[in-house]
């Protein structure tokens, strides 16, 4: 009879037909494990708030920013050994939407098109691994495992997944069968050990394996938000008393899912309602198209000190 993890692992149900992030609740659960991170997360939030009120519009005096990025692609059957072309198709998706070149930010209602500027973040798969060796940045890891869940294992050679390179050096994400979710990452100041992102692969990039609704890679374009200390617009509370501490982005009661019709008002945040185009919502991939002016100055906030080793 197996035992509870072999049963969980074995409920790989149809991908999620909405969207799903386990973000959230990967952070809680570091919090109870690992409470010297409560410090560092007070810490981390005291330092961007400084940074933030002495420039709403904050930006690296560095401009453009480039992360290395790691994935490890980790399967148990071949149509989960993703190809090349699809790992660089997310990348190219990265880019897209973290330069404001996806066309589709035309869709951005027009009261809202001033703040939907260019991050001035890129990616790039690494070119040098750990030991100093030439790499193309992607690394596989054949699994006896059917499917991961959000407790970190893919993470870990020792639990069926892939060992982190260095977090402070690079971007790690872990491309891997997950049950009932896209996609989870980790805020600044957790673990080093499990730092990065996990995404589902059929979520991951724009060809191969990517499955509609969630074809154009923007599963890691949230998830990468997260790593970048971005917050989900509705705060993760039901009741309006959320927040995603970003003054441009409308306070939202709830996620969006799926294909909403502007406006969508909640919250009191009427006439225009929720900016749910916006990446850090929970909508389709055709439908999220945007960070906020306030979002990017975070993330830059973030490069500027929490992130500052990664990234030139």
């Amino acid at each position: 009879m197996p035992d509870d993890q072999d049963t969980q692992q074995s409920e790989n149900e149809n991908p999620p037909d909405h969207r799903t992030c386990g973000t959230m609740e990967v952070h809680n659960r570091l919090l109870e494990e690992f409470p010297e991170c409560r410090a560092r997360r007070a810490e981390i939030s005291s330092t961007l708030e400084t940074t933030l009120s002495g420039n709403p519009a904050f930006r690296r005096t560095c401009g453009l920013t480039t992360i290395p990025v790691v994935v490890h692609v980790v399967y148990n059957n071949d149509t989960e050994n993703i190809a090349d072309d699809q790992v660089n198709s997310q990348i190219d998706a990265l880019n897209r939407d973290y330069r404001a070149n996806n066309t589709d930010i035309s869709n951005v209602p027009d009261v809202w098109k001033s703040l939907a500027q260019d991050p001035m973040i890129q990616f790039t798969l690494a070119t040098t691994d750990p030991d100093g060796n030439s790499t193309n940045g992607i690394t596989r890891t054949q699994t006896d495992k059917t499917s991961f869940v959000q407790d970190d294992s893919v993470k870990s050679a020792a639990s069926g997944g892939a060992d982190p390179w260095p977090s402070d050096k690079y971007l790690n994400i872990w491309v891997c069968t997950l049950s009932g979710l896209l996609g989870y990452a980790q805020f600044p100041g957790m673990p080093a050990a499990t730092d990065g992102v996990v995404i589902l692969n059929t979520a991951f990039g724009t060809s191969g394996s990517a499955t509609t609704p969630f074809n154009l890679g923007r599963t890691t374009v949230h998830e990468v938000g997260h790593w970048l200390d971005l917050r989900h617009i509705w705060g993760d509370t039901n009741d309006c008393s959320g927040t995603d501490f970003v003054d441009d982005t409308p306070n939202a009661q709830l996620p969006n899912f799926g294909k909403p019709t502007f406006p969508h008002v909640t919250c009191s945040n009427g006439p225009n309602g929720d900016m749910f185009m916006d990446y850090m919502d929970y909508v389709d991939d055709d439908t999220m198209v945007m960070f906020s002016s306030g979002q990017i100055a975070r993330m830059h906030a973030t490069l500027e000190n929490s992130r500052s080793s990664i990234g030139s």
